[in-house]
């Protein structure tokens, strides 16, 4: 057995510097996110991964947007499994509404008054909302009705990330790279919502089953599967449920808030996955309880000075 290190800090130290430290240590927390520090870095180097990004709760709104898109472009990412809101916030954003700070002990009714949605303590103009749908009417609009007719989801947002100017965009950065972003719970958010009221007067119909054909081929068709998991619910399971099909991936990093004792999927360990042949017996698995906007630009940063 070996001691638990002191971690030294040092002026002017590097993330990565600080990250070895608590390798070293390697214990509790900070154990945990070095050695997932050392699974991004795995992920990255090794050609033979595929690797899926999955994204829950507010991380757009919270800051992350820009840390996500540099993954993409810099092709350390070849999938991306989000959650309804992530991709409105991008929009949105691309659209010029931007998030502001505001506060965790807020007045809800004043707000509603001013017109702003909250997040915490994030807020948003409600018009930011009255533009996403016009901009959803005019992508729309523009595809041939036959091509609207049984539209995979991952498809319509090819097709936003096409219209969008904006170059921080986590969509225009995907279609550009011809990263497919797919979204299980599309209609759980107001993007969905607006192609919805769109179908009322309009032809249009989406086929969900389109994107699981296509999620499908990308897992049958790759030598490595890694998963980093920002949250859980819907997205981590379309992830490693679609991972089945090869007897679960080989390397996986969750970051989450919630605990085991509940037994829903978002606080379960990874580990757990190794039950259902959503993660291999000898997988790379690291699972660290804490907040995303703190620790994931950590360790994506450590992850990106090691690379480098």
């Amino acid at each position: 057995m070996k001691n638990v290190k002191q971690m030294s800090l040092k002026t002017r130290m590097s993330v990565g510097q600080l990250v070895d430290e608590m390798k070293q240590t390697g214990v509790l927390g900070a154990g945990r996110l070095a050695r997932g520090v050392d699974v991004l870095v795995e992920m990255f180097e090794d050609p033979h991964y595929t690797v899926f990004l999955g994204v829950s709760g507010p991380a757009v709104p919270g800051g992350l947007r820009r840390i996500m898109g540099d993954m993409i472009d810099r092709e350390y990412v070849n999938a991306v499994v989000s959650n309804g809101a992530n991709i409105v916030h991008d929009i949105v954003e691309a659209l010029g509404y931007r998030h502001v700070k505001g506060e965790f002990l807020a007045d809800d009714v004043k707000l509603r008054g001013k017109k702003l949605g909250r997040i915490g303590d994030i807020y948003i103009k409600q018009k930011a909302f009255e533009a996403l749908e016009k901009k959803t009417y005019k992508v729309l609009k523009a595809l041939p009705e036959k091509e609207r007719i049984g539209i995979s989801i991952r498809k319509l947002l090819y097709e936003f990330g096409k219209d969008i100017k904006d170059r921080e965009s986590i969509l225009f950065k995907a279609s550009k790279r011809g990263v497919p972003i797919f979204c299980p719970g599309f209609f759980d958010s107001m993007l969905g919502l607006n192609v919805w009221t769109f179908s009322q007067l309009n032809s249009i119909s989406v086929d969900s089953i389109a994107d699981l054909n296509e999620l499908s081929n990308i897992v049958f068709n790759s030598k490595k599967t890694g998963a980093i998991i920002l949250g859980g619910g819907l997205t981590k399971h379309y992830i490693l449920g679609a991972n089945i099909l090869r007897e679960g991936v080989d390397a996986a990093v969750q970051i989450t808030l919630d605990r085991p004792e509940g037994g829903s999927l978002s606080g379960a360990p990874l580990e757990e996955a190794i039950s259902w042949r959503k993660a291999k017996a000898k997988g790379k698995l690291v699972t660290i309880i804490g907040d995303v906007t703190i620790i994931f630009p950590i360790m994506v940063a450590a992850a990106f000075e090691k690379i480098h």
